[in-house]
């Protein structure tokens, strides 16, 4: 049996209110999608499963409003991307999206102790931008091709470009200063 397509699940949740198709599509995506807001939290899970609900929350209430001009993987992330830095917004952790240092910046800090690859990546990511850190996640975590990066972070394709480049060159240099080729 074929996978049931996007586009058939969103028309029955959104015009005929179909819950079951909804959960559908939250199962589809909830495991990349909590992935995505782990790498933005620093790796807080219950934060990240928080902003995963309130995004499908989100969804669901704005489904009606899906205009099918990007995927509904690039239109959901967009959600998430914003119930996050709603979330920051509120917390008043940071001034501006590149600004002082984060409560995510400090739990990258915490987390990269113990020497490990995995920690090491940490560290690497740490030393990103929001925005580079939201680019490499999107990219080569969630798979998303630049125009699909783009949609979801509501900028020019050029730009994000420009952050991928920066983010990989400062985490190339990081890596290679800690023995890895």
């Amino acid at each position: 049996m074929a996978a049931i397509s996007d586009q058939i699940l969103i028309s029955q949740a959104a015009l005929f209110g179909s819950r079951h198709a909804f959960d559908m599509l939250v199962r589809r995506y909830e495991s990349p999608l909590r992935q995505f807001l782990l790498n933005l939290t620093g790796g807080d899970r219950m934060l990240s499963d928080d902003l995963a609900q309130d995004t499908f929350i989100k969804a669901w209430l704005q489904l009606k409003t899906f205009k099918n001009n990007a995927a509904f993987k690039t239109w959901l992330f967009r959600i998430a991307y914003n119930v996050f830095y709603d979330y920051i917004r509120s917390r008043k952790e940071v001034h501006s999206i590149e600004g002082a240092e984060s409560e995510i910046d400090r739990t990258y800090r915490q987390n990269a102790s113990d020497g490990s690859l995995q920690s090491d990546l940490n560290k690497a990511m740490q030393l990103l931008s929001a925005n580079e850190r939201t680019c490499i996640t999107l990219c080569y975590v969630n798979d998303m091709q630049i125009k699909e990066i783009a949609a979801v972070m509501d900028m020019p394709e050029g730009t994000v470009k420009s952050h991928l480049s920066r983010g990989k060159e400062k985490m190339t240099t990081f890596l290679k200063k800690n023995g890895y080729e």
